[in-house]
């Protein structure tokens, strides 16, 4: 049976049309920018952070480290000079110098963050303008005057000393408060840092709780939920409700897939209903044919019986009259006499045929594995006597197991071996049984030195009462090999004639038990 193609499935519409792996994709892409712009912004803070820690480590403290220094220094060096100028002693000079050196150092080293640091250049220039001015002024002269003019010369620049190193002071504590506010300032863009940096954590966890819950709804509402719908409504199709249409909108997947199972659906419910009228038809055939075989087997009890009595009759009596009253006819009375017993007998003939006929497949259905060489030998010991009187040679291959009925098929066999006899030439007849195997069934033939049959009339002969010779020449009924085919068609074979000169050459073919 040739089915319809499936009509194309209804396009979907808006987002429906788009398919999962681009829902998939827009979601991802979506989601892949928000987690880019959250590592930036997470790198660009942690960078930031790392900056204004290593600004106050490493650059702030040293300098408030050394500024420290600088100013334990510069305390050393006051109180040295002082009691070098009380006392004139040497070892307040070294101390001094000593202190010197580490305020030189300190003031060296707060020099060289002056480039990364630059607001302090001026604190630290004025720190040190003012250093210089009190050594000048003070330090310088106590080293200079005491030696020279004796301890008393130190007391006259106490007040100088006071003043110089009171500006010394307001410096270092000017530098201080400059460096702390730095401090100050770092610490707070460090703290900033830190809380960007928590905020984007805090982000970045949100985005993924954000794309489990994203990619979790698009499975439910792309995926999980069509297919759902789709599964309820094939359910329901699947339970009867057949004029039931299958749609599913989106994703475009799941609506092409809705559309071809729905064209599916309707195609089967078409040849569904087309089957079901079928069968109601069928059905009504059925009744038909029982309704027919029986009256075919009431003709059949007819046929047997009330039809043929009659004609036993009318032979017998007219058989009778021909006895009682023949010296009473002339010949042509008798010939009368004979044509109507003839045609009584040829009547019985022709019932008893069309009766085999009609019982192939109603009576004896029962097959089984048959041996055909018990079929070849009561066919050949029913027509025993026509062989003697004909002097005709049988011979066979070796003959094998077949399933089919024991009684149709003695029947086959002689009316094919007893159609060799018949219509044989001016020579005794020789006939043969040929077997071979064809696959999964056994090939039959009967050959035979007779008259044949021009192959134009292959398919005629095997028609019910078509003869090819006047029945004064070669007597029957003209049922024999229509009655063959039928025994070959019922066990499932078929029989054809061979295009085979001189002589005739029947084939045919019996299913092989199986092994």
């Amino acid at each position: 049976m040739k089915l319809d193609p499936l009509p194309p499935p209804k396009p979907a519409r808006g987002f429906g049309r788009l398919p999962v792996g681009r829902w998939f994709l827009l979601v991802g892409a979506a989601l892949v920018l928000a987690f880019t712009a959250a590592i930036a912004v997470t790198l660009t803070t942690l960078n930031e952070t790392r900056e204004a820690r290593e600004y106050i480590i490493e650059v702030i403290d040293p300098m408030v480290l050394h500024t420290l220094e600088m100013s334990t220094a510069m305390t050393t060096e006051e109180s040295s000079i002082r009691g070098y100028g009380r006392t004139n002693e040497p070892s307040y000079l070294a101390e001094y110098n000593q202190a010197r050196v580490a305020e030189t150092a300190a003031g060296n080293a707060l020099q060289a963050f002056i480039p990364r640091v630059p607001e302090v250049a001026a604190d630290l220039a004025h720190l040190r303008s003012a250093i210089d001015d009190w050594r000048l002024a003070y330090a310088d002269a106590i080293v200079r005057d005491v030696p020279s003019k004796g301890r008393e010369t130190a007391s006259g620049y106490a007040d100088v000393n006071n003043i110089r190193f009171g500006a010394v002071r307001s410096a270092f504590a000017t530098q201080q408060q400059h460096l702390e506010a730095l401090h100050r300032t770092g610490s707070e863009r460090l703290e900033k840092g830190w809380n960007t940096f928590y905020r984007a954590l805090i982000v970045l966890v949100a985005l993924l709780v954000l794309a489990a819950v994203l990619f979790t709804l698009l499975v439910r509402l792309v995926v999980i939920r069509p297919v759902n719908r789709l599964a309820a409504q094939v359910r329901a199709v699947a339970q009867g409700e057949f004029d039931r249409s299958l749609t599913v909108h989106h994703p475009a997947e799941m609506a092409e897939l809705s559309g071809h199972v729905d064209a599916m659906r309707r195609r089967i419910v078409r040849e569904w209903r087309t089957a079901t009228q079928a069968k109601r038809a069928l059905e009504d055939q059925a009744v038909e044919l029982r309704r027919s075989n029986g009256e075919l087997e009431q003709f059949a009890y007819v046929a047997s019986h009330d039809l043929q009595e009659p004609l036993r009759k009318v032979a017998s009596f007219t058989q009778m009259l021909e006895q009682r009253y023949g010296d009473q006819l002339d010949d042509r009375a008798k010939q009368y006499i004979k044509f109507a017993v003839d045609g009584a007998k040829r009547m019985q003939l022709l019932i008893n045929d069309l009766l085999d006929f009609s019982r192939v497949g109603r009576v004896s259905t029962e097959r089984e594995p048959i041996a055909v060489s018990e079929v070849y030998e009561a066919a050949v010991g029913n027509l025993a006597a026509r062989i003697e009187d004909s002097g005709a040679v049988i011979t066979h291959d070796e003959l094998p197991t077949v399933n089919g009925n024991r009684l149709l098929l003695t029947q086959l066999f002689q009316n094919l071996i007893g159609n060799a006899i018949k219509f044989r030439s001016e020579e005794p007849p020789v006939i043969h049984i040929g077997v071979r195997r064809d696959g999964s069934v056994w090939e039959f033939s009967c050959s035979d030195n007779g008259i044949g049959i021009d192959t134009k009339y292959a398919d005629r002969i095997f028609l019910i009462f078509q003869r090819l010779h006047p029945r004064d020449v070669y007597p029957g009924t003209g049922i024999g090999l229509a009655l063959c085919r039928k025994i070959v068609e019922y066990h499932g074979g078929r029989i054809w004639l061979e295009d085979r000169k001189p002589g005739t050459t029947f084939r045919w073919t019996l299913e092989a038990p199986s092994e």
